[in-house]
């Protein structure tokens, strides 16, 4: 995920303001206009996005929707011949305060069944495209994830669970894309990031779902390849009211440092307190799915102040002095825009999701589903406000830096680039 994100994400994160009234309301709320057939020339078409809108990750995908209504009005709602509806989707509920598969569900079959469709923003988390991918594959819906890193959503590379990806498209049809790096990537990250710091025992833990339990394996590989010792990998109870005794384990095998692989949502506050607790001297990782105000900010629910200056996080996003002239202008457009001058990192993930989703129906020429996918997986040296991109074969970006966050005034804040190629 990115901060997942899940995602990725963090996602991916400077100050994190957040403004977008309503959000419940989203659902029913669309930019563009109605009209025609989305497949007749100068017909309308429909874009959907499906984002945990409640819950820890509100203030990420909150300020991505925003990014998305930006690049939508910027290209006047309109794509070539075709005019752009946007629906925002929530797939998240205020009693689970994250993603629900029910909710994921929900949303993949709306676009499922709607002959207007011509792509779909999402999922946030790994997880949640885990249920999404076989319903739009089914139907031939391009899907594009804005945040997800989970490796076996796309490939069989290290990573990746056995299956994978073959049972997420029963039909055989590719639909699904990405625009942020893949976990292979994260792990990479997280490892050098740990060996730069010292660390010579590090205790893990996983959340056990396919983001959170993917990573670890990643983390893993690469840690092996740096010659950094990883002491367990514990998939733990995101129920659970402590993890003092996994902590103390970490303590009598003499860890130093501790990464845990997973998201906010599965109880991460509570795992690092309790690691921290244990090991008064340890550095703390965490990746992208815990790079959000949820986690950082304990007005929030977050870690204790006390802890920041212990962690370190990565994510798929650098900070916005970090990309070339386009991002710049992002940023400045979008403070323009929203009045908000340090947005969620993630905003401008969802900005390029509703732009290369633009640009795949305009160069579709017919608006058609299968056109759009075709479209998706020939995107090739794509100048972006991440950078310049292309597509490969098997759905993912070809892009590979990472950021470096640390926590500040209870947000994560840029402060580094990494580059760890998988």
């Amino acid at each position: 995920m990115r901060f997942n994100r899940a995602t990725v994400f963090g996602l991916l994160l400077p100050a994190l303001a957040f403004s977008v009234a309503a959000c419940g309301d989203d659902d029913k709320k669309s930019d563009g206009g109605g009209g025609a057939s989305g497949n007749a020339a100068g017909g309308t078409l429909t874009v959907y996005s499906s984002l945990p809108l409640q819950g820890a990750q509100r203030p990420q995908t909150t300020d991505m929707v925003k990014g998305i209504r930006l690049a939508l009005e910027e290209a006047g709602n309109k794509a070539g011949k075709f005019t752009i509806k946007y629906e925002s989707k929530d797939d998240s509920t205020a009693q689970a305060g994250s993603w629900t598969p029910e909710a994921v569900s929900q949303n993949a079959r709306a676009a499922a069944q709607d002959d207007k469709t011509a792509a779909y923003i999402g999922e946030f988390n790994s997880g949640g495209s885990a249920v999404s991918i076989p319903i739009l594959s089914d139907a031939k819906v391009p899907q594009i994830s804005p945040a997800n890193t989970a490796v076996g959503l796309t490939s069989d590379e290290p990573g990746a669970d056995k299956g994978e990806p073959a049972k997420y498209y029963p039909s055989g049809f590719r639909n699904y894309v990405r625009i942020v790096p893949k976990d292979t990537i994260q792990g990479a990250a997280l490892a050098t990031v740990m060996k730069e710091d010292g660390c010579t025992k590090v205790a893990m833990a996983n959340d056990k779902e396919v983001y959170g339990a993917g990573l670890a394996r990643n983390i893993q590989n690469s840690a092996k390849e740096q010659s950094l010792s990883i002491l367990f990998n514990e998939g733990i109870d995101t129920k659970a009211p402590n993890y003092r005794s996994l902590a103390a384990k970490a303590k009598q095998q003499g860890a130093d440092c501790f990464v845990f692989s997973g998201i906010t949502a599965s109880n991460g506050v509570q795992i690092f307190k309790d690691f921290a607790a244990a090991l008064p001297q340890a550095k703390l990782y965490g990746p992208d799915g815990v790079a959000e105000t949820g986690f950082t900010d304990p007005k929030e629910g977050g870690i204790p102040t006390s802890l920041a200056g212990r962690v370190k996080l990565t994510v798929a996003t650098l900070g916005p002095d970090s990309y070339g002239p386009e991002g710049k202008k992002f940023f400045a457009d979008y403070e323009k825009k929203y009045s908000e001058k340090n947005p969620n990192p993630y905003s401008i993930y969802g900005y390029e999701a509703m732009k290369l989703a633009l640009d795949a129906i305009e160069r579709s020429g017919t608006g058609k589903k299968e056109d759009v996918v075709k479209a998706l997986f020939a995107t090739k040296d794509r100048p972006s406000v991440l950078g310049t991109y292309s597509i490969d074969e098997n759905g993912d970006t070809t892009l590979t830096d990472y950021g470096v966050y640390r926590i500040k005034d209870g947000n994560p804040s840029f402060v580094d680039t990494i580059k760890a190629a998988a």
